[in-house]
């Protein structure tokens, strides 16, 4: 009795499927873990290294289309204090509670990621520098604004916002460098109004 073939072919076809189908199932579980590995920890946003691969993306296409761009520099005033007094899972809330705050208040084109400890980064695609210093200053007063309720008691966040327009040709730990030295001038300049007034 012999093999058709047929039979041969059938049986081929079945396994081509099958690897096809093994295939698929292992890019969705590829796509999913490259998804993981570009997020934070604790907040729902980029970590920092996803973060600066957006932002040398976004630097590519503000050489090459001339089109405005910015990044913003978030810092949480006073997080160092929170979390000492409360724990770290109430700061690990207010981590996430400003991710969230952040992403619902920028653009899908935005980019929102956590740059470290307390410090967040916004990427703003076309935007020009009046725009983005409108945008710190909305999501600087939203921020500030806004209370987390943790273990029953309001908590009560500030941050200090920097903007760095960014440059033609600039790397992105550079244009971080110059949103980060931006906040710093915004704190402190906070800090001296708020001196004077006493």
């Amino acid at each position: 009795m012999g093999v058709r073939s047929s039979d041969f072919s059938k049986a081929g076809l079945a396994a081509l499927e099958s690897l096809a189908a093994e295939r698929d199932a292992l890019r969705v579980k590829l796509a999913e873990a490259e998804a993981l590995a570009d997020r934070d920890a604790l907040a729902p946003v980029l970590n920092r290294r996803a973060f600066l691969r957006e932002l040398h993306r976004t630097m590519s296409e503000v050489e090459r289309y001339k089109s405005p761009a910015a990044v913003l520099y978030i810092d949480l005033d006073g997080f160092k204090a929170l979390n000492d007094g409360y724990g770290h899972a109430a700061g690990d809330a207010v981590l996430t509670h400003v991710g969230r705050l952040l992403l619902d208040s920028v653009r899908e084109s935005d980019v929102v990621g956590r740059l470290g400890g307390d410090e967040f980064g916004v990427i703003l695609n076309r935007a020009p520098a009046d725009e983005a210093r409108v945008k710190a200053t909305t999501l600087s007063d939203k921020i500030n604004a806004s209370a987390m309720l943790y273990a029953g008691v309001a908590h009560r966040i500030r941050a200090s916002v920097g903007v760095h327009a960014i440059a033609l040709v600039e790397d992105p730990e550079t244009a971080i460098a110059r949103a980060d030295e931006a906040m710093y001038a915004e704190k402190h300049a906070r800090r001296a109004q708020a001196f004077a007034a006493f």
